[in-house]
């Protein structure tokens, strides 16, 4: 990756051997390099000019810099943290809408973002999601941890806003972005404008937090006419002259080749390997990043919302200015088979039902939650008729969502190809069949069929660029999916270093997923360990948590080693029990205190060496 920071003819303070020293340096340094290099070189510069009797930088070098580093007071910084994509793609929008009206902007990762410079920023937008029950994601925890933390700086030079991200359906809805909102104004930094808070359905207050954030930044800063320069830190490198990326405003066609069952017929879950046919251009991934699969509620669902909910197929519908049969709302605009709270809170009001409303009280957060995770809106329907009119119907849904599944290959391996693990969701409630959309969809579908989906980057899991590093990869379930693309990368890249696998699942004999492929990679020394954990097959229940504490000795040598380390799998039980299992192992083989063996952690995450996929 080369960043061209000394393309600027006239403009240098030093000569053009000493310029191409430094485009050498930094040529392959990724956006926390860069951003860690500019605040040691700014720290040198200050102390040599105090040494020289100056207050600050030269008049002359200041003068020699273009107008987008000189100017820093004139410029905004959005910082983001995302666990599904959602909120670097808010904040990318926002960041194409403050350049287009004149203004210098950085657009980066909290995670690639060095917290100390916080207290030298004039002007920040924090695109913040909340992840499982109130916690920030994985790549906003080091910045979160920092401003509530004991050494959080004054920010009374610094004007913010927030756009909180989250999902009703959890008890502490948007809460990372509200403690944040609170901590920065709590160290003296000024609110630009009030939170806006955004559910599921992201478009219309991330549309509406994009307007105002426009709006402040030109009436503080004021606009330019001329067109503003490229951002300095972008997710996604921009492509002018090619195609745009397949994307989810911009999914593109995908034929299924394969569609395989790899769990035996009495398993629990019917687990699938899909293997898509993509296109040469605009599906560029990685191993770790995820596929959108584009998806439809099956009609037998949608009639049976209908007529639950007493309501005529064709009777037409407008919301935000789009008018179509309440069937096609219902068929691909709407979710049908996850609850949402406005749905809940609606029905309460049409119903009259005492225990809807008691599940709407925070005391009972838990009820709600177990309701969401269990029923679909033809459940709740047939539970608590009501009187419902078509648009209340389609306003008290959440839109209808793509389906993203980590990408189980690696191009270098299998090229024009992209392989999923798709757990199939088909089970029977009250003699009624359940099914979600993309198990409809992908569950049935034969090869030659023909989808649309798209690229959800995921650049916090990632293979190291260093193939000398070890790597251990902790997959219960369909959590061991990007593995099998990481082990594909490795291999085709001749990385030298070793690679460990904790798998965990019910049954080694029915739903020991990519079994024989493992078995395969330790003969030949591409996976050169293999721990196993089925949780059914003895009298006691074994996880993941308990390989790796009984691993504990071997896996803490590996970690003082510089092995990188990866979770992926659910996010509500098994990434708290894995995370703290990793603690205890740390604080047992490394003498630390529980503090100090979560502090160790935590550094491994900030440098990039624990990474989690979690959902």
């Amino acid at each position: 990756m080369s960043a061209n920071p000394i393309s600027l003819p006239g403009l240098l303070p030093f000569d053009a051997e000493r310029a191409q020293r430094l485009e050498s340096l930094v040529a392959d340094l990724d956006p926390a390099a860069l951003w860690w290099v500019s605040g040691y070189t700014a720290g040198l510069a200050a102390e040599r000019a105090r040494a020289d009797g100056r207050a600050g930088a030269p008049a002359a070098a200041a003068a020699a810099l273009p107008a987008s580093r000189a100017d820093a007071a004139a410029s905004v910084t959005v910082l983001y943290g995302s666990q599904t994509g959602n909120g670097r793609r808010l904040a990318e929008k926002l960041g194409r809408g403050l350049e287009a009206a004149g203004l210098r902007t950085t657009v980066v990762s909290a995670a690639d973002y060095p917290v100390k410079q916080l207290a030298r920023e004039q002007f920040v937008y924090l695109v913040a999601s909340t992840h499982g029950d109130g916690d920030p994601p994985d790549d906003l925890r080091a910045l979160y941890d920092f401003l509530t933390g004991r050494r959080a700086p004054r920010l009374e030079s610094l004007a913010y806003a927030v756009l909180a991200l989250g999902d009703s359906s959890y008890p502490q809805f948007c809460q990372a972005g509200r403690v944040l909102d609170a901590r920065l104004a709590e160290l003296g930094a000024r609110r630009l404008f009030e939170r806006v808070e955004a559910d599921v359905d992201l478009d219309a207050p991330g549309a509406r937090f994009i307007e105002q954030g426009v709006g402040a930044a030109k009436s503080e800063l004021g606009a330019t006419q001329a067109p503003a320069p490229a951002r300095l830190a972008l997710v996604t490198p921009l492509r002018p002259t090619a195609p745009p990326l397949a994307s989810r405003e911009q999914p593109v066609e995908v034929e299924l080749i394969q569609n395989q069952r790899i769990t035996a017929r009495g398993a629990d879950r019917d687990v699938r390997h899909v293997e898509l046919a993509i296109p040469s251009e605009r599906f560029e991934y990685e191993p770790g990043d995820a596929i959108g699969v584009v998806t439809e509620n099956p009609p037998a669902t949608v009639e049976r919302v209908l007529e639950l909910a007493g309501l005529e197929p064709r009777a037409a519908v407008t919301v935000d200015g789009t008018t179509l049969p309440l069937a096609g709302w219902l068929g691909s605009r709407r979710e049908v088979a996850r609850l949402s709270r406005p749905l809940v809170e609606r029905l309460a009001e049409l119903s009259g039902s005492a225990e809807l409303g008691e599940w709407l009280k925070p005391a009972n957060a838990g009820t709600l939650r177990g309701a969401f995770k269990e029923l679909q809106v033809a459940d709740l329907l047939k539970r608590f008729p009501a009187p419902w009119e078509p648009e209340g119907l389609v306003r008290a849904l959440h839109p209808l969502a793509p389906r993203l599944y980590s990408v189980a290959s690696s191009r270098r391996e299998v090229g024009e190809e992209a392989h999923l693990t798709v757990a199939l969701i088909d089970y029977r409630r009250d003699g009624e069949r359940r099914v979600g959309p993309a198990s409809w969809q992908l569950g049935a579908a034969n090869p030659g069929v023909r989808l649309k989906a798209y690229v959800e980057p995921n650049p916090r899991f990632r293979v190291p660029q260093d193939g000398h590093r070890d790597i251990i990869m902790i997959g219960p379930g369909t959590g061991v999916a990007p593995f099998r693309g990481f082990l594909q990368q490795r291999r085709a890249d001749g990385a030298r270093g070793r690679n460990w696998l904790i798998y965990g699942g019910r049954h080694r004999e029915r739903d020991f997923l990519y079994q024989t492929e493992w078995l395969e990679a330790l003969k030949r020394r591409q996976l050169h360990r293999l721990d196993v954990a089925f949780s059914r097959d003895g009298a006691e229940k074994v996880y993941v948590q308990q390989r790796i504490r009984e691993q504990g000795r071997e896996l803490f040598a590996w970690l003082e080693a510089g092995a990188a380390l990866y979770v992926c799998g659910d996010a509500e039980r098994m990434a708290p029990d894995v995370h703290a299992a990793l603690i205890e192992v740390i604080q047992t083989h490394g003498a630390r205190s529980p503090e100090d063996a979560a502090d160790y952690l935590n550094a491994l995450a900030q440098g990039k060496r624990y990474a989690r996929d979690v959902y």
